[in-house]
């Protein structure tokens, strides 16, 4: 494993978060966003992710996509959470989307403790991206990279874990300040090692890291 953090410590807080935005499901409307749709930015909200998976980027001057993180399950993202300029976001599969005004964050205590959780483990997300950037061979990056995705959001199955969401070898690259090229030899290189597999679906496995 090259570089991967752990979400084992805050897991019964996650589970508690995700049981308080269970009950707030009752009482709003899901927004549901079809596999491809950007997400509205709106001034003073916050998204939550219900079900599904969000890419967050932006776009450079020079006009290239950078891949700036993932916002899964529980987890928020949105215009008050970045400082990004040309900051977006862009659902990778069919996904439901609570939306909160920061008014309602802070009027519920549980709610802004939950959000805190949950803020935390995309924080620890970013630090753990910047830390691949200082990773010299690109091999690594790119194991590091996939190894943090399948970390925080791949299923388990029979040959390890399994990632469902898309993600194109352009994406992984602006993600670790690389070609599209070098990812694509890297990847086939993990597959030809048994480190990396794909499954009838054409969803990347990675094989080595324990099932959860």
């Amino acid at each position: 494993m090259v570089f991967t953090p752990s979400r084992e410590a805050g897991s019964s807080s996650s589970d508690a978060f995700r049981n308080l935005l269970e009950d707030s499901y009752h009482k709003r409307s899901l927004i549901h966003l079809a596999s491809g749709s950007q997400v509205p930015l709106l001034r003073n909200n916050v998204w939550l992710v219900v079900r599904g998976m969000v890419k967050l980027g932006a776009i450079t001057i020079h006009g290239d996509d950078l891949l700036l993180g993932l916002a899964g399950p529980s987890e928020p993202f949105g215009e008050p959470l970045s400082g990004v300029e040309a900051f977006e976001a862009r659902t990778l599969c069919d996904t439901d989307l609570l939306c909160l005004t920061l008014q309602d964050i802070q009027a519920d205590p549980a709610l802004s403790a939950g959000m805190l959780q949950a803020l935390a483990q995309r924080y620890r997300q970013s630090q753990a991206l910047l830390g691949l950037m200082a990773l010299r061979r690109v091999e690594e990056r790119v194991r590091g990279f996939l190894e943090l995705i399948a970390s925080d959001y791949g299923q388990p199955c029979e040959e390890g874990l399994r990632l469902n969401l898309r993600l194109t070898h352009q994406e992984v690259a602006s993600a670790l300040a690389t070609t599209r090229v070098t990812v694509t030899r890297v990847i086939g290189n993990l597959r030809d090692e048994g480190w990396l597999r794909t499954d009838a679906q054409r969803r990347l496995v990675i094989s080595h890291l324990p099932r959860r």
